[in-house]
């Protein structure tokens, strides 16, 4: 069972994660983040000692740390509790304070950035042991570990994990951090894309769980982005596959890392909603469930690029050298199309652009759009669902789409559009495809 940053921000929140975690009898390890706004916070911290000044770091490591005061004397009741949570929280902050002496770098910011994790379990079982509820706190940097190339060590994870279990046979609650783990040097690192939720996913697949909970604060993945479009409603059941793309493809609630490790040990991965424990929530699993159109998704910060060159393209070779040029700078692809005179892709970085661009022209004129936005249609077999293509260009007719990229899977239709658009492309498909 994971709970994100806001499943725990406040007292009276983690008091209800107690409450779910404690429902039935069956052994559990509970995966927490750090609480809501203490990860921006640690960033900030981190970003004025890298700018050496000094005096806006502690003003903002005095400000997180009355917060955390305040916590605990709402999250706590009794005197010696109190106290002890009093003290792991002077524990972290004697921390940050004394690196307000230390010059920075590289392997001292991960150590920052950990802090909010190491609290939130530590405070989180300060509250266990007040209401009596029997746990051991199982640190993540014992078994949480990456390789040099930044990839979770799933054979090791489960090795070191079933030992730190076995140390511990007669617990059936455990609660541990998410987000942090020991990097190839054996330094405090984290987990990067996904966070605590990626190790949600490694630690059910390490142990073979019977279901991998995510717990946040909406009521499953939804059909169409709900900040955005009035009318949605939460999927029940999706494929390992259809859930991937949707991550992927910008629905913000997973993120598309997290699916594999799961899906690798074929554990179910539900996600829930805090405030209303009670909600279906969404089931993701190896069967998809239905056919047919499931959701819609759109990621923003688009980069279009089309290379044209009527002697180039159909000659042998050709896409490999693009290809070869995106692999060089280490930048992904997300969607492709081509003609006989042309290849577009599209990108999600503008890191290394202006180089990318450069190696490029040599093989014809390259043109660049920037604020472009990838609307996914995602569902099962959604290639052979009847009229579905029909359907969705018939919703956004007045939409100007830039690309379409159909086919790559059986899963997913995905259009570019202007991201002056999204907004209404979300809406009209909302209201084409499902009705609402």
């Amino acid at each position: 069972m994971k709970f994100g940053g806001t499943s725990v921000g406040k007292p009276e929140r983690m008091h209800q994660v107690s409450q779910l975690i404690t429902k039935d009898a069956e052994p559990k390890i509970v995966v927490l983040s750090a609480l809501s706004g203490t990860t921006n916070a640690l960033v900030e911290i981190s970003n004025s000692l890298s700018l050496a000044d000094r005096q806006a770091a502690k003003q903002k490591i005095d400000q997180l740390e009355a917060h955390y005061r305040q916590f605990v004397l709402d999250l706590v009741k009794t005197d010696h509790v109190r106290a002890k949570a009093n003290a792991v929280v002077s524990e972290h902050f004697e921390f940050l304070n004394i690196i307000l002496r230390i010059s920075f770098s590289e392997a001292l910011n991960k150590d920052i950035l950990a802090q909010g994790e190491l609290m939130s379990t530590k405070l989180f079982s300060c509250y266990l042991e007040e209401q009596g509820i029997d746990h051991m706190l199982l640190p993540a940097l014992e078994f949480m570990t990456i390789d040099a190339n930044e990839e979770p060590q799933l054979g090791s994870i489960k090795v070191k994990l079933s030992q730190q279990l076995q140390l511990h046979k007669d617990k059936k609650l455990f609660i541990t951090q998410g987000y942090i783990c020991r990097n190839s040097k054996g330094e405090v690192d984290n987990l990067k894309r996904g966070g605590s939720d990626y190790t949600a996913s490694l630690v059910a697949a390490a142990i073979q769980a019977s279901v991998c909970e995510i717990w946040t604060d909406i009521d499953g993945m939804h059909n169409n982005d709900p900040r955005i479009v009035n009318k949605t409603v939460a999927i029940e059941q999706l494929s390992f596959d259809e859930a991937a793309e949707l991550a992927y493809f910008g629905a913000k609630i997973l993120h598309p890392t997290c699916i594999w490790p799961a899906q690798q040990e074929n554990v179910p991965v539900k996600l829930l909603n805090t405030m209303q424990p009670d909600a279906p929530g969404t089931v993701i699993t190896k069967e998809a469930g239905s056919v047919g159109v499931k959701a819609v998704a759109a990621k923003d910060g688009i980069i279009a690029i089309k290379i044209k060159s009527s002697r180039m393209l159909l000659a042998y070779g050709f896409l490999r050298k693009v290809f070869e040029v995106f692999e060089k700078y280490r930048t992904s692809i997300d969607m492709i199309t081509t003609s006989e005179v042309a290849v577009s892709v599209t990108i999600d970085t503008d890191v290394a652009l202006s180089s990318i661009v450069k190696e490029l022209e040599p093989f014809g004129t390259v043109e660049v759009d920037k604020d472009q936005t990838i609307v996914s249609i995602v569902g099962n077999e959604i290639a052979q669902t009847d009229a579905v293509l029909q359907k969705l260009f018939n919703a956004i007719q007045e939409i100007p789409v830039t690309m379409v990229s159909y086919g790559g899977s059986t899963h997913n239709i995905s259009l570019l559009v202007p991201s002056q658009y999204k907004t209404k492309t979300l809406q009209l498909l909302n209201s084409g495809l499902f009705g609402l």
